[in-house]
């Protein structure tokens, strides 16, 4: 009786382990990458509203705000449909996304 060493998973074949393990590794990169621009947009939101509850002024650094926020909303939605959502309407919702920063979602100005 001889003992395998090679990793092999319930149910399946040993040469699909580094498949499944590749898989799941892509997968917790998608989920890392998810997290951290979902961070992104909260932080580009709270400055804009920041901004808006401190001043209410509508000149160039709250446009610059804007642009930021539709910068990283764009990122957000970009990487949530890699990861298989494909409904805006909840992250708008959950995340309180002002009208003009998503009318603004895409439109890339001068770098």
């Amino acid at each position: 009786m001889s003992l395998s060493t090679s990793l092999r998973l319930p149910g399946g074949h040993s040469r699909t382990a580094p498949i499944a393990a590749l898989d799941y590794e892509i997968a917790q990169e998608r989920a890392s990458a998810l997290g951290r621009l979902g961070r992104a947009l909260e932080a580009a939101l709270a400055a804009l509203s920041d901004y808006d509850n401190s001043s209410g002024e509508r000149d160039g650094a709250r446009a610059q705000l804007v642009q930021d926020a539709s910068d990283a909303l764009w990122s957000f939605m970009v990487q949530r449909e890699a990861c298989g959502l494909r409904d805006p309407r909840p992250l708008l919702r959950d995340y309180g996304v002002p009208a003009d920063v998503y009318a603004r979602m895409g439109a890339f100005g001068r770098r």
